[in-house]
């Protein structure tokens, strides 16, 4: 007996090796953990099960028979996250350069399959040179095997990617369909086509970071969530952000006990808005000053800054926030935008996160590029969203909500619970000027100027919408946390339900 445990302990000891000191040396060489140590410090010390530590590939071309490790580059199993249960899998670069063949394909499936069996998210720690070419068709079907289990999760389980290192090809698809990506800057890449074949193809020269590193896909694609410095900053975010999400979507939000008063009032919100129309303020003040403790966890910080959004907690409970920026663009809403705004929000619907959205937005971006690009379908996706969305919604307008933009940032009419409006409100159509440039077209500059003023003192408030019942109250600032706070209690046990249907048809 004791012959055959040391023997076990043996082949444990080989697994744990992966391909060898010599190319553990050479990962850590690059600044990049090993998939092991990235586990651990991603999970609960002592909390991590592995599963199937022993598998090994089936290949028997290319004299593939006569190299085999076990794990067969991938590590995976189970832990857990400040107490909290997750199913984890990472790819080990130092075993075949973590290419994924059938084998490590159904290591990882096995435990998407355990997720959804018992409701727990997933995360992928994704570090691989892609599929393992001496397995041809085998390892894309792996592939479209880890996809469809992607899809099935989707709404499910939350899945998060982190890209630790390279992502190329067919890999991309899987992290593209999971709900957020985090990356490591000059470390880790995501791209369908690397920069040879881009240059063979297109006669275009780009390296590897510019084609589709950290902060190309955080701030021009919009592809990736947040870019992080290194693996370590990287895990670490993670297990403060997994803090945010409930296990699945049968699950109830996580509860974290605060100390900061749920009737907190804040008198320098009474200051936010400045006198001037055309001056800016920064929302992430307000936002701090509402949510627990100030905590704030911004998706996509880099990407379409002139909307926000983000987790943080009221009452110890998460809230997903989404709210114009007037620092950029004025906070307008553009094609890029929408899209980040729309996902959010379905993914916070998904999952029964209530929605808090500050609103100060002029309308959406004019422009040639913006309508041949199509501003219009992509305008209307942040639209869909908000208005199929069943879980409690919170709307304050603070300053602008102008136009359509009006309608889209979770307005009465497209079901929202409690619509509040700061004094400094201005519901319109458009702005004073530009309206009575159409009404009183052909007048003089002075009866124009004379016109304006008119308008402004009729429309640039809140009570004209608030007379219409399309705003509940018009509120104080400094007792905005105070609102939200007990209408998130108000709305805690919401019922709606929309019409039964296969699915909808979100305008892609």
């Amino acid at each position: 007996m004791a012959t055959t445990l040391e023997a076990l302990e043996a082949r444990r000891e080989q697994a744990r090796l992966g391909g060898g000191e010599k190319r553990i040396a050479a990962q850590h060489a690059k600044g990049r953990l090993t998939a092991r140590e990235r586990l651990s410090v991603l999970l609960d010390p002592g909390s991590f099960e592995e599963y199937d530590m022993f598998v090994e590939h089936n290949c028997t071309d290319f004299g593939m028979e006569a190299t085999k490790f076990p794990g067969d580059g991938v590590v995976t199993g189970s832990g857990t996250i400040n107490g909290r249960l997750v199913y984890v899998f990472a790819q080990d670069f130092t075993v075949f350069g973590g290419s994924l063949s059938e084998r490590h394909a159904q290591k990882i499936c096995k435990i998407m399959d355990m997720a959804m069996k018992v409701g727990a998210p997933v995360i992928g720690l994704n570090d691989s040179g892609g599929a393992r070419i001496q397995e041809g068709v085998a390892s894309l079907g792996g592939y479209a095997e880890v996809f469809q289990r992607n899809v099935l999760a989707s709404g499910v389980v939350p899945q998060l990617s982190l890209i630790m290192g390279p992502c190329a090809g067919g890999a991309v698809y899987s992290p593209a369909m999971t709900d957020f990506i985090f990356m490591v800057k000059d470390s880790s890449y995501m791209f369908v086509t690397g920069p040879d074949v881009v240059k063979t193809v297109t006669n275009e020269v780009v390296t590897q970071e510019e084609l589709g590193g950290a902060v190309t896909h955080t701030t021009r694609s919009g592809v990736a969530d947040v870019a992080f410095e290194n693996d370590i900053d990287a895990l670490l975010a993670t297990r403060d952000f997994f803090d945010f999400l409930p296990l699945s979507n049968r699950h109830d939000l996580p509860e974290r006990p605060s100390s900061d008063p749920w009737d907190r009032q804040e008198d320098s919100l009474d200051t936010l808005i400045p006198d001037s129309a055309a001056r800016p303020y920064d929302m992430h003040e307000l936002i701090r000053k509402v949510v627990d403790d100030g905590d704030f966890f911004e998706i996509q910080p880099a990407h379409a800054a002139n909307i926000i959004t983000g987790f943080g907690r009221v009452e110890g409970r998460t809230v997903g926030v989404i709210a114009n920026q007037p620092m950029v663009l004025a906070g307008v809403l553009d094609i890029k935008s929408s899209k980040k705004a729309g996902r959010f929000v379905r993914f916070c619907d998904a999952f029964d996160i209530p929605i808090v959205t500050f609103v100060d937005v002029p309308g959406f971006l004019p422009g040639v590029a913006q309508e041949h690009d199509g501003i219009i379908k992509n305008g209307a996706k942040l639209l869909f969203a908000y208005a199929e969305a069943t879980v409690p919604k919170i709307t304050v307008i603070t300053r602008k909500a102008y136009g359509g933009a009006y309608d889209v940032m979770a307005s009465k009419h497209l079901r929202g619970d409690l619509n509040y409006a700061w004094p400094t409100a201005e519901i319109a159509v458009m702005g004073a000027k530009g309206a009575v440039e159409i009404i009183f077209r052909g007048k003089t500059p002075e009866e124009i100027a004379e016109r304006t003023a008119e308008y402004e003192a009729r429309f640039a408030n809140p009570f004209v919408a608030a007379s219409k019942g399309f705003i509940d109250e018009v509120i104080m600032p400094h007792s905005t946390r105070r609102r939200i706070a007990l209408g998130l209690r108000k709305l805690r046990d919401k019922q709606l339900e929309n019409p039964w249907k296969k699915h909808d048809n979100i305008p892609l």
